[in-house]
């Protein structure tokens, strides 16, 4: 989908993952392919192309779901399923959710 940076000034294609359905709109997460040396902040999801059912997300490297870059987005907008994120990474996901919105 085209994700739209913080600024709203311009999108980018990337994946998402869909945490929420709500009839028409998407409650979705940016996931990002630049991943640097820097250290992973307690809202992110490192989702490294070494660690098993990795190929099941359809990635092509190691990401970082990003939990503050939410945004919520018509149906329409997303293009196609890329692939599906295991019970493990599912559950790094929502805490890390709970912490990009001060619920834990």
């Amino acid at each position: 989908m085209r994700f739209p940076f913080s600024d709203l000034a311009a999108t980018k294609l990337r994946p998402a993952l869909v945490v929420a359905a709500h009839g028409e709109d998407f409650i979705v997460m940016g996931i990002f392919s630049r991943v640097s040396g820097r250290t992973v902040r307690r809202t992110w999801v490192q989702i490294d192309e070494h660690q098993a059912g990795f190929r099941r997300t359809g990635l092509k490297k190691t990401s970082l779901l990003k939990a503050e870059k939410i945004a919520v987005v018509r149906r329409s907008v997303l293009q196609r399923e890329l692939g599906a994120m295991g019970a493990d990474l599912l559950a790094q996901m929502q805490a890390a959710l709970k912490r990009a919105l001060l619920l834990s």
